[in-house]
């Protein structure tokens, strides 16, 4: 492979190359500043076209102009816009937005580092924002082939998954060194470990082989151990959950996701959303039981005549009395009452009917409730109101005792409506908690559903506030002292880190999931830097990290140099070099560090969160000579290696 570009070299007069940020054996990839957007920054991805003869470089550049094309349509707010393509000095070059923020790689170290790992929640949103961009690039026949940690970034500007380096840009690089050797190779696109075995076996790829991919990532970032250490190769079976536990629901779409074979996979986006959907959906709770309705009590209608009982000789013969209140048809009908001497028990005597004897139809029909009373007195009344009143003087005393219920028994037909169910009281509870002078406090405790948990840190302007809660089914929202979030990324979180804008007590505010019934959780709470102290004279100002400057002296002749530390609160190590025209010098930390490297002017000359520079020292190319300064930058306690090189052009020149 090709030496990696200079920085500062100049590409078709316009983009500047300010550093490497990878290197792969498809080529590499620089972050550039293009001239003609104001000095936007961007990313160049350089591939190194096949080397056997004219006719195979030409066939390299058609097949990079080809596929080129298909990165071109695509166009999603959480992809990197492809911007151009150019060749240079036999070198093809792809240009593309810089995505500034860190890769979810990177974050699952920094959690790692505190033993934790991403929750459930978190990577559920991950995932529902990430679907709908594989949705996209799947609609235009497009396979990503290498979603990874590594290639998924946190962008810093609104705290969205970006998807980045597809693997249509390495599988360029394979069919170029098919041309170069005229062997056919399966293209091997993706990490072992992440892309399905008919990616890595065959070269074929599928929708479904994006999801497996993604499912990979998510049960790596759930459990911060490596594909290789949940998955056995000789039963071909995950073990993920082994090490986490989740939604039942959530874990079975996983595991369909990470089927060994591409058809028992999810073949769509959609499909996993609607899975998804089905997984997560909240648990729906019975509504409240509605009282039964309240039927009212229609009296029957009066039996037709032939299905009356046919009266005995002793009844036929007293029919026209009141207790039947009908006359008998073959008397005429009286225009005088009855003479008094009649007794008063002939009207009585009929009652052994039961639809004459209301006190009958009580005590009998305790099994029918009063129901049956109230209809059969609904039918006596009927029958009563359709013929004239017998003017008899006994008929009143007889009949008002028997029929003058009233329908008074409809409270106790009408059911007790069942009383709702209320939900409990919200209940917030508060604690102080005292964090003194960089220190830190670990809380844990249960909350349930209706239960908010505040705790409260006085802090300073300037000092960092870290909040950190292991466990599942909790989340917190961090407030400023004004009652509002800190920031953007301050709501419903697990995880937060950021320096504070105000003096005054902050508010970590615990709430349940929505949905659960209660949410267990363990929180630690610090202050990473000291607080400073007022005095009389003047005004508190946060404390300038000290500066431990370190010479480096390099002999005569090209030389490197390695030097290992930690990072520690509140000082940076300086590595000052000395550099002369001609000069080439170069700076590459590992370890999780980053670099930032000054030059004589004081200029900032590497790019943001960079591991790896270079320059050549010369009037022409803006590096002038001096003393540059490299200082190593990272979280507390990072162990980090540093190694500075510096070439003297003149003395390597043959």
């Amino acid at each position: 492979m090709r030496p990696p570009l200079p920085v500062g070299s100049i590409l078709q007069n316009r983009y500047r190359i300010l550093g490497v940020l990878g290197q792969g054996g498809f080529g590499r990839t620089y972050l550039g500043e293009d001239q003609g957007r104001f000095g936007e920054r961007c990313a160049l991805k350089e591939l190194t076209p096949a080397q056997g003869g004219e006719y195979a470089l030409d066939k390299s550049k058609e097949l990079f102009q080809r596929e080129a094309q298909i990165l071109y349509q695509i166009q999603h707010p959480q992809i990197p816009q492809f911007r151009a393509t150019f060749e240079q000095d036999q070198r093809l070059f792809l240009v593309q937005d810089y995505v500034e923020g860190q890769t979810y790689r990177q974050l699952l170290d920094q959690r790692k580092a505190q033993g934790i790992a991403f929750s459930e929640m978190e990577v559920l949103q991950l995932m529902r924002q990430l679907l709908p961009v594989l949705a996209h690039i799947h609609s235009k026949g497009i396979v990503h082939r290498d979603i990874a940690p590594d290639n998924i970034i946190l962008r810093q500007q609104d705290s969205k998954p970006v998807l980045i380096d597809f693997g249509v840009v390495k599988e360029l690089a394979t069919r170029f060194q098919t041309m170069t050797t005229g062997i056919a190779q399966p293209t091997t696109v993706g990490k072992p470990g992440y892309a399905p075995s008919e990616q890595m076996q065959t070269g074929k790829a599928y929708p479904s082989s994006d999801l497996y991919s993604l499912a990979v990532t998510v049960v790596v970032l759930l459990t911060g151990r490596e594909p290789q250490e949940l998955f056995d190769d000789a039963m071909m079976t995950w073990y993920w959950q082994r090490w986490v536990t989740v939604n039942p629901a959530f874990a079975q779409v996983l595991n369909k996701m990470l089927s060994y074979r591409p058809g028992d996979r999810y073949q769509s986006v959609s499909e996993v959303v609607q899975a998804l959907d089905a997984a997560t959906a909240p648990v729906a709770q019975a509504p409240p039981v509605a009282p039964p309705p309240v039927v009212p009590v229609v009296p029957p209608s009066p039996p037709a005549q032939p299905s009356q009982p046919q009266p005995t000789p002793t009844q036929f013969a007293q029919m026209h009395t009141v207790a039947v209140g009908r006359r008998s048809p073959v008397e005429p009908v009286q225009a005088t009452p009855p003479p008094p001497s009649r007794p008063v028990p002939t009207i009585e005597e009929p009652r052994s009917s039961v639809w004459d004897d209301p006190l009958a139809i009580i005590a009998a029909g305790i099994g029918l409730v009063i129901l049956t009373g109230l209809g059969s007195w609904l039918i006596m009344r009927t029958i009563l109101s359709s013929q004239q009143p017998e003017p008899l003087p006994i008929a009143t005393p007889s009949v008002s005792p028997s029929l003058s219920p009233t329908p008074s028994p409809s409270p106790t037909i009408t059911p007790t409506p069942t009383p709702t169910t209320t939900p409990p009281e919200p209940v917030n509870l508060t604690r102080r908690l005292d964090l003194g002078r960089d220190g830190s406090v670990t809380q844990s405790g249960e909350l349930k559903s209706n239960e908010t948990m505040t705790y409260i840190v006085n802090a300073g302007q300037g000092e960092t506030l870290e909040a950190v809660i292991s466990g599942e089914g909790t989340l917190m929202t961090i407030y400023a002292p004004d009652n509002r979030p800190v920031d953007d990324n301050a709501r419903r979180v697990s995880f937060w880190e950021g320096t504070l804008p105000y003096n005054g007590d902050y508010f970590i505010e615990l709430k349940p999931v929505r949905g659960l019934d209660r949410g267990r959780y363990r929180i630690n709470v610090s202050l990473r830097s000291p607080r400073p102290t007022p005095t009389p004279t003047s005004t508190p100002s946060p404390q300038p990290p000290k500066i431990n400057e370190i010479p480096v002296n390099f002999p005569p002749g090209d030389s490197t140099q390695s030097f290992s530390d930690r990072v520690r609160q509140n000082v940076v190590n300086r590595y000052v070099v000395s550099a002369d025209a001609g000069n080439v010098l170069s700076a590459q930390v590992w370890g999780g560090a980053t670099l930032r490297v000054y030059d004589p002017s004081g200029q900032v000359v590497s790019a943001n969160g960079a591991s790896y520079w270079q320059a050549v020292v010369s009037y022409d190319s803006g590096y002038r000579p001096g003393d540059y300064r490299i200082d190593v930058v990272g979280a507390r306690g990072t162990d980090y290696t540093l190694e500075l090189g510096r070439v003297d052009r003149e003395r390597s020149a043959p």
